[in-house]
């Protein structure tokens, strides 16, 4: 799979995901804006290594961290905590998102969440000024 791959899988969870929270499908909702998360962050870290392609060879595992459904660990891989870093702490709003958004993990698949749990993330994600996905689509 390519970054547009990644960019486009995460484009229709969140189109999904929308339509779950529309069908008062909270669980659903939760998990599949979560793994819209995942997905645009995979495409951040081909973005990495497409522009320095040396660093699958820095670390041993780093392909294999990829697999990974852990959001700060695909934001670390990505090359982008220091960048993340920067930004939360000068953006209130876009650090409370982050701190939403990485309470998702793939284990929520088997969980239920209700509605604000569903819609507090939702948010957070698709904030247009703040949110999580705003920030990712300007570096896939």
């Amino acid at each position: 799979m390519n970054r547009q791959d990644w960019q486009q899988i995460a484009e229709e969870k969140l189109l999904a995901a929308d339509a779950l929270l529309a069908a008062s499908q909270w669980s659903a909702a939760y998990y599949l804006a979560g793994y819209a998360v995942e997905c645009g962050l995979k495409s951040c870290i081909l973005n990495r290594v497409a522009s320095n392609p040396g660093v699958i060879f820095e670390k041993k595992t780093f392909s294999q961290n990829c697999w990974t459904h852990d959001l700060a660990t695909l934001v670390d891989l990505a090359g982008l905590m220091p960048v993340l870093d920067a930004a939360t702490a000068s953006a209130a709003a876009l650090k409370a998102n982050w701190g939403t958004v990485c309470q998702w993990s793939e284990e929520t698949r088997y969980q239920r969440k209700m509605q604000a749990e569903a819609t507090a993330l939702w948010d957070a994600i698709i904030d247009p000024n703040d949110g999580v996905m705003q920030w990712i689509r300007a570096r896939w």
